[in-house]
């Protein structure tokens, strides 16, 4: 119990979430046992960059990963399982890991360190394993215990996130990728030696996108559930999930309206959201009309005034000198349609448009 406080703060205040802990650094850090203060950096680091990820990613959605839906407990019932929550949940999981995992490599803890289980075997033609591998084993497995625990629920819903949060570990390995270093007389390359490393994070969140994109809907009873929430008795809460892959994100609940305003759920609607029409592929000049037409939204032009550094100039010895240019630089944003109605619901936009 004393952990599961120590990690609830943790991940609260790092990441500021909704409704996020009072508690200050030194609370936790007097609460939370010592083996666990050893990773505690590793961890917020990891969250914060999980969540920038998810914002990253969903920059030009309907729901672009506000803070209102970024807690990662089921605890009192203050989580929905929708598609967007199973994202959220398996790019913070995956996060956690990969900081863990890069910082164990990196030496930044006494008792870990590079992968070298296979070092001098024989790997393929050519090539044998080498270098220093990062011990995503030493990753996963604190990971698991930090971010597994948040799940104290006894419903289908802690079982869902704990699948979700497993798929976000499963694709930092997933995109993990081969480096190899020649060997040989004057370059010749007779021989390479090889090693597994971390993909970029970005790489990850591109992965995880795609998982979002054909995530399943399971329909499952949420009454609590006989077997135990925690991280030991996973094996068991898999069975009920039937034969979903460990790979393949899921979730109980269809999402609400993103058009809309709903203040009860913390989601701002997209009025207001700045939407892009020469971008740098076909889904972000499709944005306004994701965000705003398709919204019941018009879009306005406004033409900010914009400063910034330009003719920098080297002096000796050894300063950079820059002049201030102004340059004007047109935005769009979704606003409301002249008359000022608000923006409507799914269900009456539709209904609109049937009319003959």
């Amino acid at each position: 119990m004393r952990r599961f406080i120590f990690i609830t703060a943790l991940l609260q205040m790092c990441c500021h979430f909704h409704g996020a802990s009072t508690w200050t650094v030194n609370n936790f850090l007097m609460t939370g046992p010592k083996a666990f203060l050893t990773y505690a950096s590793s961890v917020q680091s990891g969250a914060q960059s999980g969540i920038q990820e998810c914002k990253q990613q969903f920059a030009l959605e309907r729901w672009n990963c506000p803070e209102s839906t970024l807690q990662l407990s089921t605890h009192k019932g203050l989580r929905s399982a929708t598609k967007e929550t199973s994202f959220v949940h398996a790019i913070s999981a995956a996060g956690v890991m990969y900081t863990l995992t890069k910082n164990c490599s990196m030496g930044d803890f006494d008792n870990c360190g590079c992968d070298d289980s296979r070092i001098g075997q024989a790997g393929g033609k050519g090539w044998i394993w080498g270098g220093c591998s990062d011990n995503v084993e030493f990753g996963e497995k604190i990971s698991k215990q930090f971010v597994d625990a948040l799940e104290d629920g006894h419903d289908s819903r802690a079982a869902v996130n704990l699948h979700n949060n497993e798929v976000g570990r499963l694709a930092i390995k997933a995109t993990m990728r081969k480096a190899c270093k020649c060997h040989g007389v004057s370059g010749s390359c007779s021989i390479q030696t090889c090693w597994m490393q971390l993909a970029d994070f970005r790489e990850v969140g591109n992965h995880l996108k795609q998982k979002y994109q054909h995530a399943q809907k399971l329909e499952m009873d949420k009454k609590p559930a006989r077997v135990a929430n925690s991280a030991v008795h996973r094996g068991a809460r898999a069975l009920t999930l039937g034969g979903i892959p460990k790979t393949e994100l899921i979730y109980l609940e269809d999402s609400p309206d993103y058009c809309v305003q709903n203040k009860s759920l913390g989601y701002l609607g997209t009025e207001g959201r700045e939407c892009v029409k020469s971008g740098k592929n076909t889904w972000e000049k499709k944005s306004c009309r994701r965000l705003c037409y398709a919204c019941g939204l018009r879009v306005v032009e406004k033409r900010i005034e914009v400063v910034s550094s330009c003719n920098c100039k080297f002096h000796w010895c050894c300063t950079v000198k820059c002049q201030k240019c102004t340059h004007i630089v047109t935005k769009y944003y979704c606003a409301r349609k002249r008359g000022g109605r608000k923006p409507q619901s799914q269900s009456k936009r539709t209904q609109r448009m049937r009319r003959p």
